[in-house]
């Protein structure tokens, strides 16, 4: 990162040592050094410290950052999508395939059971809902090109959006198709049982 190389060139500026620019600033002086070789990033109070100090602008002072710093927020999203992702599809398979023999073996507890983790399972899905909608996807080509880090060209924006509604419809018929499945496949189990 830059700050690492802008924090030493307007400290020399300055003509601060690392042990008075840290001592204006309100931090140690191994703060400062791991600053300037860019083991880790300063703060934004020790950010507007350091400008008002320097007398330069906050856009000034983290120039050529910020790109770097998008790259690692949206890295931050995919690795969460891509978490949550897993996490959801772990919790569905275990929703479907735990309600009738819950609900067989265990009765009224069972299914106590099986709504606590339909409940958590639907938390999940909303977060994923949450962090689809503040990257603005809906789209399975959308989600894919955002796990790749690239973006859809306007073109091919316009033509996923014109297939969302479509998308929506086919995926509740297929959802019900495959709810269906399961409870014929678990009743089938329980009456050999």
């Amino acid at each position: 990162m830059e700050i690492g190389n802008q924090i030493r060139k307007y400290r020399i500026q300055n003509e601060l040592s690392q042990e008075e620019l840290a001592e204006k600033i309100y931090v140690s002086r191994q703060t400062i050094s791991n600053w300037e070789r860019g083991k880790n990033y300063p703060d934004i109070q020790s950010l507007l410290l350091m400008t008002a100090l320097f007398g330069i602008s906050l856009d000034q002072f983290v120039k050529g950052d910020v790109d770097e710093m998008k790259k690692e927020i949206e890295q931050s999203q995919i690795d969460r999508l891509e978490r949550y992702g897993v996490i959801l599809t772990i919790l569905f398979v275990i929703m479907i395939g735990s309600a009738m023999p819950l609900s067989f073996f265990w009765g009224w507890p069972g299914m106590g059971l099986w709504a606590l983790i339909a409940g958590i399972t639907f938390y999940v899905a909303c977060k994923v809902e949450t962090l689809k909608k503040h990257n603005d996807l809906k789209t399975y080509q959308e989600i894919t090109a955002f796990m790749e880090g690239r973006t859809l060209s306007r073109e091919q924006r316009i033509a996923e959006n014109a297939k969302w509604p479509y998308q929506k419809v086919l995926l509740a018929i297929g959802s019900a198709l495959i709810a269906l499945a399961v409870c014929a496949l678990m009743g089938a189990v329980l009456r050999l049982v």
